[in-house]
Protein backbone atom coordinates (compact mmCIF):
# COMPACT_ATOMS: atom_id res chain seq x y z
CA UNK A 1 0.00 0.00 0.00
CA UNK A 2 1.48 3.65 -0.77
CA UNK A 3 0.46 6.18 1.38
CA UNK A 4 -0.11 9.71 0.47
CA UNK A 5 -0.66 12.79 1.98
CA UNK A 6 -4.28 14.52 0.34
CA UNK A 7 -3.94 17.83 -1.22
CA UNK A 8 -4.74 20.60 1.52
CA UNK A 9 -6.36 24.01 0.50
CA UNK A 10 -4.26 26.67 -0.26
CA UNK A 11 -2.86 28.43 2.90
CA UNK A 12 -3.72 32.06 4.06
CA UNK A 13 -0.68 34.80 4.20
CA UNK A 14 1.49 34.10 7.25
CA UNK A 15 0.01 37.22 8.93
CA UNK A 16 -3.44 36.39 8.65
CA UNK A 17 -2.55 32.37 9.57
CA UNK A 18 -0.14 33.21 12.53
CA UNK A 19 -3.52 35.49 14.05
CA UNK A 20 -5.91 32.29 13.74
CA UNK A 21 -3.71 30.39 15.22
CA UNK A 22 -3.20 32.46 17.81
CA UNK A 23 -6.55 33.09 18.27
CA UNK A 24 -7.06 29.12 18.07
CA UNK A 25 -5.23 28.46 21.24
CA UNK A 26 -7.35 30.77 22.61
CA UNK A 27 -10.22 29.29 22.27
CA UNK A 28 -11.63 30.80 19.30
CA UNK A 29 -14.61 28.91 17.53
CA UNK A 30 -14.12 30.80 14.02
CA UNK A 31 -10.32 30.04 14.53
CA UNK A 32 -10.95 26.57 15.01
CA UNK A 33 -13.57 26.18 11.85
CA UNK A 34 -11.24 27.72 9.80
CA UNK A 35 -8.65 25.16 10.56
CA UNK A 36 -11.43 22.25 10.38
CA UNK A 37 -12.54 23.82 6.90
CA UNK A 38 -9.08 23.98 5.48
CA UNK A 39 -7.48 20.28 7.17
CA UNK A 40 -10.55 18.18 7.18
CA UNK A 41 -11.07 16.95 3.60
CA UNK A 42 -7.19 15.95 3.61
CA UNK A 43 -7.29 14.10 6.71
CA UNK A 44 -10.56 12.42 5.80
CA UNK A 45 -8.79 11.63 2.65
CA UNK A 46 -6.06 10.59 4.49
CA UNK A 47 -7.99 8.06 6.91
CA UNK A 48 -9.61 6.64 3.83
CA UNK A 49 -6.38 5.44 2.57
CA UNK A 50 -6.61 3.36 5.66
CA UNK A 51 -9.70 1.73 5.89
CA UNK A 52 -11.74 2.48 2.48
CA UNK A 53 -15.11 3.62 4.09
CA UNK A 54 -16.23 7.35 3.80
CA UNK A 55 -18.25 7.45 6.70
CA UNK A 56 -15.55 5.33 9.05
CA UNK A 57 -12.79 8.06 7.71
CA UNK A 58 -14.94 11.10 7.97
CA UNK A 59 -15.43 9.75 11.90
CA UNK A 60 -11.52 9.07 12.42
CA UNK A 61 -10.93 12.55 11.31
CA UNK A 62 -13.45 14.39 13.26
CA UNK A 63 -11.81 12.32 16.76
CA UNK A 64 -8.58 14.19 15.09
CA UNK A 65 -9.57 17.33 15.40
CA UNK A 66 -11.43 17.17 18.34
CA UNK A 67 -7.76 15.72 20.03
CA UNK A 68 -6.90 19.16 18.44
CA UNK A 69 -9.19 21.40 19.99
CA UNK A 70 -8.20 19.48 23.30
CA UNK A 71 -4.52 20.32 23.23
CA UNK A 72 -4.70 23.24 21.39
CA UNK A 73 -3.17 25.67 24.15
CA UNK A 74 -0.05 22.99 23.39
CA UNK A 75 0.52 23.65 19.80
CA UNK A 76 3.81 25.64 19.38
CA UNK A 77 3.56 26.52 15.97
CA UNK A 78 0.56 26.69 13.01
CA UNK A 79 2.45 24.03 11.00
CA UNK A 80 2.14 21.72 13.89
CA UNK A 81 -1.41 21.36 13.26
CA UNK A 82 -1.27 19.45 10.17
CA UNK A 83 1.36 17.15 11.38
CA UNK A 84 -0.50 16.64 14.77
CA UNK A 85 -3.78 16.11 12.57
CA UNK A 86 -2.59 13.12 10.48
CA UNK A 87 -0.58 11.30 13.43
CA UNK A 88 -3.81 11.58 15.66
CA UNK A 89 -5.99 10.46 12.78
CA UNK A 90 -2.94 7.82 11.87
CA UNK A 91 -2.92 6.44 15.19
CA UNK A 92 -7.24 5.83 15.27
CA UNK A 93 -6.91 4.25 11.75
CA UNK A 94 -4.66 1.94 12.90
CA UNK A 95 -6.12 1.25 16.60
CA UNK A 96 -9.24 0.15 14.60
CA UNK A 97 -7.74 -2.18 11.61
CA UNK A 98 -5.64 -3.66 14.91
CA UNK A 99 -9.64 -4.04 16.32
CA UNK A 100 -10.95 -5.74 13.16
CA UNK A 101 -7.53 -7.64 12.96
CA UNK A 102 -6.66 -6.85 9.65
CA UNK A 103 -2.71 -6.99 9.34
CA UNK A 104 -0.83 -4.78 7.58
CA UNK A 105 2.45 -4.93 6.23
CA UNK A 106 4.61 -1.57 6.34
CA UNK A 107 7.74 -2.88 4.23
CA UNK A 108 7.57 0.11 2.83
CA UNK A 109 10.81 2.07 3.61
CA UNK A 110 9.40 5.39 2.13
CA UNK A 111 6.12 5.00 3.98
CA UNK A 112 8.22 4.05 7.10
CA UNK A 113 9.65 7.42 6.88
CA UNK A 114 7.08 9.61 5.82
CA UNK A 115 5.21 7.85 9.34
CA UNK A 116 8.34 8.76 11.69
CA UNK A 117 8.80 12.17 9.83
CA UNK A 118 5.14 13.09 10.88
CA UNK A 119 5.77 11.82 14.59
CA UNK A 120 8.66 13.83 14.86
CA UNK A 121 6.75 16.86 13.50
CA UNK A 122 4.54 16.34 15.93
CA UNK A 123 6.17 16.01 18.57
CA UNK A 124 8.50 19.07 17.26
CA UNK A 125 5.36 20.76 18.04
CA UNK A 126 3.71 20.29 21.43
CA UNK A 127 4.25 18.46 24.09
CA UNK A 128 2.11 15.16 23.98
CA UNK A 129 1.05 14.19 27.23
CA UNK A 130 -2.33 15.26 27.42
CA UNK A 131 -5.23 12.50 28.10
CA UNK A 132 -8.01 15.07 27.20
CA UNK A 133 -9.35 12.88 24.51
CA UNK A 134 -9.27 9.70 26.70
CA UNK A 135 -10.69 11.32 29.48
CA UNK A 136 -13.58 12.69 26.94
CA UNK A 137 -14.54 8.75 25.89
CA UNK A 138 -14.15 8.10 29.52
CA UNK A 139 -16.76 10.42 30.33
CA UNK A 140 -18.67 9.36 27.27
CA UNK A 141 -18.77 6.01 28.35
CA UNK A 142 -19.94 7.05 31.94
CA UNK A 143 -23.31 9.11 30.67
CA UNK A 144 -23.77 5.66 28.48
CA UNK A 145 -23.84 3.20 31.45
CA UNK A 146 -26.71 5.64 32.64
CA UNK A 147 -28.80 4.64 29.78
CA UNK A 148 -30.87 1.72 28.97
CA UNK A 149 -28.65 -1.46 28.01
CA UNK A 150 -30.05 -2.08 24.57
CA UNK A 151 -29.59 2.00 23.71
CA UNK A 152 -25.96 1.28 24.93
CA UNK A 153 -25.32 -2.03 22.58
CA UNK A 154 -27.07 0.12 19.99
CA UNK A 155 -25.00 3.20 20.18
CA UNK A 156 -21.65 0.80 20.80
CA UNK A 157 -22.34 -1.03 17.40
CA UNK A 158 -23.17 2.40 15.40
CA UNK A 159 -20.00 4.50 16.68
CA UNK A 160 -17.66 2.08 17.96
CA UNK A 161 -18.05 -0.83 15.77
CA UNK A 162 -19.08 1.30 12.75
CA UNK A 163 -22.15 -0.39 11.47
CA UNK A 164 -25.15 0.24 9.51
CA UNK A 165 -28.82 0.73 10.86
CA UNK A 166 -29.92 -1.90 8.68
CA UNK A 167 -26.82 -4.45 10.34
CA UNK A 168 -27.17 -3.63 13.54
CA UNK A 169 -31.45 -4.15 13.11
CA UNK A 170 -30.96 -7.60 11.41
CA UNK A 171 -28.31 -8.46 13.91
CA UNK A 172 -30.89 -7.17 16.90
CA UNK A 173 -33.89 -8.31 15.08
CA UNK A 174 -35.29 -5.40 15.60
CA UNK A 175 -36.58 -2.82 13.21
CA UNK A 176 -34.19 0.25 11.79
CA UNK A 177 -36.70 2.51 12.86
CA UNK A 178 -35.91 1.24 16.72
CA UNK A 179 -32.09 1.24 16.14
CA UNK A 180 -33.25 5.16 14.95
CA UNK A 181 -34.79 5.71 17.80
CA UNK A 182 -32.49 4.20 20.17
CA UNK A 183 -29.72 6.29 18.16
CA UNK A 184 -31.67 9.86 18.66
CA UNK A 185 -31.93 9.02 22.53
CA UNK A 186 -28.37 8.46 23.28
CA UNK A 187 -26.97 11.45 20.83
CA UNK A 188 -29.62 13.52 23.19
CA UNK A 189 -28.50 12.69 26.24
CA UNK A 190 -25.11 12.62 25.33
CA UNK A 191 -25.50 16.07 23.93
CA UNK A 192 -26.87 17.85 27.66
CA UNK A 193 -24.16 15.76 29.80
CA UNK A 194 -21.59 16.36 27.53
CA UNK A 195 -22.44 20.50 27.74
CA UNK A 196 -20.47 21.38 30.57
CA UNK A 197 -17.01 19.48 29.13
CA UNK A 198 -17.09 21.26 25.60
CA UNK A 199 -18.63 24.26 23.57
CA UNK A 200 -21.81 23.17 21.50
CA UNK A 201 -20.04 23.56 18.24
CA UNK A 202 -17.58 20.56 18.96
CA UNK A 203 -20.27 18.76 20.80
CA UNK A 204 -22.06 18.86 17.50
CA UNK A 205 -18.90 17.38 15.69
CA UNK A 206 -17.83 14.91 18.26
CA UNK A 207 -21.82 13.48 18.10
CA UNK A 208 -21.73 14.14 14.29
Amino acid sequence: MQLSLPVMSPKPDHTSEALLFSQLKGGSERAFTHFFERYYPAVTGFCKQFVYDEEQARSMAQEAFINLWLNREKLQKPEGIPSFLYTAAKSKCLNVLKHEKVVRNYRNVALAEKEQNLNLEVLNALDYDSLSLTELQENVSRFLEQLPEQTQIIYTMKRVAYKKNAEIATELNISIKTVEAHMTRALNHLREALSDYLPAFLIALFLD
